[in-house]
């Protein structure tokens, strides 16, 4: 009965070091493409499709959430918040018939992944707006931010 009691807890402990140190390899492998953008978009022969920025940042979740609401309200008159969910860290917007995403997703307590998404449509032009989004938020933040080779 004590060896039985003594194996499970040295399962227990094995698989609690194997996590934390799955976990750690991970957040390394953030931190080494921290500040790179990243961008995905489409757009079909009709002119329709998406738009997608993202890039991790060593900074606080709530903290780039809260940077990046303030920044919407008070530097861009020209759009309007359509929700915003401090718990969720999202914010959703649009500017005209073009409408966007933002998400901060804590990957830890100071590393955060930033989301900017939106749709492209026919009248827009080609500016990738999703991106300078995303340089707008690294600037505020004081995060030295670079778009990745694509």
């Amino acid at each position: 009965m004590r060896a039985q009691k003594y194996l499970l807890s040295s399962i227990a402990v094995a698989t609690l070091f194997t996590a934390l140190g799955a976990q750690a390899q991970w957040v390394m492998v953030a931190r080494a493409v921290a500040g790179r953008v990243e961008r995905m978009s489409n757009q079909s022969s009709n002119g329709a499709g998406y738009d997608v920025a993202t890039v991790v940042l060593m900074a606080n979740a709530d903290k780039v959430y809260q940077t990046a609401l303030t920044s919407l309200k008070t530097n861009h008159p020209e759009i309007t918040i359509n929700s915003s969910d401090a718990k969720k860290r999202e914010i959703k917007f649009s500017k005209g018939d073009q409408i966007a995403s933002l998400q901060a997703t804590p990957l830890s307590d100071k590393l955060t992944q930033l989301v900017i998404a939106s749709n492209l449509t026919p009248t827009q032009d080609a500016t990738p707006v999703v991106v300078e989004g995303v340089m707008k938020v690294c600037k505020q933040m004081n995060v030295v931010c670079t778009l990745a080779n694509q």
